[in-house]
Parts: structure tokens; sequence; C-alpha cells
């Protein structure tokens, strides 16, 4: 099977920079998978893609519930019959700092980016598991072609003092990805992550359209710019590739160069 010929699903794919990954990884010639819980944005998207030609589906999906997970792929495997890539994308968040963040809000944070990160992540490694067994495929070969690639952010790292359960969730999902790389790097499947800054998508539409809070943002990003999703894309693009058959338990960070700058220029 050529490397071309690969399935991918992309959470949190109907929008953004899953969106943007769903394409980029169309184009390098997968059959993609958008999962995702806005319907008609997502099938919008599948029907570009060509899902009247058997490249594209998609399937409505909230990654916190196991069984809408489980349903996933069991229609990702009716449609092509195999898993190679995960972009482990999708994501909310809920503003509240540590005296005003409700219980709700942080279980609503928890359960989609951490819990459902698991929850997609587990599925889609037992499946790609699977298949190695099943093709008796040797390691060297899987690594070129299996591999899974979970959205962090800078936010990791950093934080900001009313997005908690959001910081939190991507500091978690730090850890998870290394953990993830290790137990399976045995088969040959590659864990990475991506750490987006300040990205043009719908969550920063507000700023954009606030002089005052571009400003802020710009001060704090050497490359004195908002960053685009086809540019974190080709990150997951490269992250998915045999070109990046050595790398697992890494994240990459687009920022602009703000994790770098320890102070406001």
């Amino acid at each position: 099977m050529a490397s071309s010929d690969r399935v991918a699903i992309i959470t949190g794919g109907a929008n953004g920079i899953g969106k943007a990954c769903a394409r980029r990884l169309s184009e390098d010639g997968c059959q993609v998978v958008i999962a995702d819980v806005d319907a008609q944005a997502g099938q919008d998207l599948a029907d570009e893609l060509g899902a009247e030609k058997g490249k594209a589906l998609f399937v409505q999906c909230d990654v916190s519930d196991r069984l809408a997970v489980n349903n996933l792929l069991s229609e990702t495997r009716a449609s092509f019959d195999r898993l190679d890539i995960l972009v482990n994308n999708a994501g909310i968040v809920a503003g509240g700092d540590i005296l005003s963040l409700s219980e709700a809000d942080f279980d609503r944070v928890m359960g989609v980016n951490l819990k459902g990160a698991f929850l997609v992540a587990r599925e889609a490694a037992r499946q790609m598991v699977d298949q190695i067994e099943e093709e008796g495929e040797r390691s060297e070969n899987a690594r070129r072609r299996y591999a899974i690639i979970n959205m962090s952010s800078v936010n990791a790292v950093m934080a900001i003092p009313d997005q908690l359960a959001y910081c939190a969730t991507k500091g978690a999902i730090q850890q998870m990805t290394k953990s993830m790389a290790l137990a399976l790097a045995p088969h040959g499947i590659r864990v990475n992550a991506i750490g987006p800054g300040s990205i043009n998508t719908d969550v920063l539409k507000s700023v954009n359209d606030n002089p005052e809070a571009l400003d802020r943002i710009m001060s704090r990003t050497p490359l004195k710019r908002i960053g685009d999703p086809d540019e974190v894309a080709a990150i997951a693009s490269f992250l998915a590739s045999r070109d990046a058959s050595y790398i697992t338990g890494e994240t990459i960070y687009a920022d602009g160069g703000r994790m770098a700058l320890n102070y406001t220029v």
C-alpha cells in the first residue's frame, strides 16, 4: 500500500485548524474522516473534499462520549477499512479563573479536551496496533505510515488566568503525548503534538476586531502577525509523513516566537 493511500481521522475537523488539517491531508492523498459536532459544516467540508468519490467522510461525534467515539471508529472501518493517522484536534474553551470557574464548565472542558482526546487516541491506537499485527508490518515500516498528532497549545507551558480549565487540559495533553509515544513506540506508531500560539480562527475573531487586543498580542509575538490555520496544518502534514519517521514524543510550537520571549516588544 502506497504511503498516499492512508486514512486520517481529524476530530474537530469541521472548522478552524481542524478544517485546515483535513484539507491539507486530503491534498496529501489521504482519505479523510471529519469528526465534529457541527453537522452542517462537517458535511459541507466532506462534500468539498470528495465524499461522493469515497475520498472523505463526515461523522457527527462528541468526543467526550465513549459510544460516539466507538461509532466514529466503526464508521471509519466501514468506509475505508483501516486507519493510519489521527489528528486529535477537538477542543473547547470556557472562561473562568480559580475564583470564578464553575464545576460544570471545568467538567465540560475536561470532557472534550482531555477525556475526549484520550478516548479517541485509545480507540485509534488499538485499531492501528491491530492492523500492524494483522499485516505483520515491521516497526521500521509502520513508523513511516502510522502517526497520532495531538493538538496542544502554547498554554500547555504558559498560562492565562481566566482560562484555567483550558490551560490545565493542554498541559495534560503534553504529558499524555509523551506517555503515548513511549507506549506505542514498540509498534512503530509515532505520537507528537502541535502547540499553536495565536491563530486566525473563529476563537480569535473578537480579537481581530479589537485593535487594542490585537496590539497586545502583537506586543508578545516577535513575528508580528497572527498565524494561519494552514501553517498549523503544514506541521500536521509533516508529522504524519515519512519525513518525520524518527520523531516521536515531541511538541512543535507554532507561535511566532512567543515562547522565546520573556518581555513585550
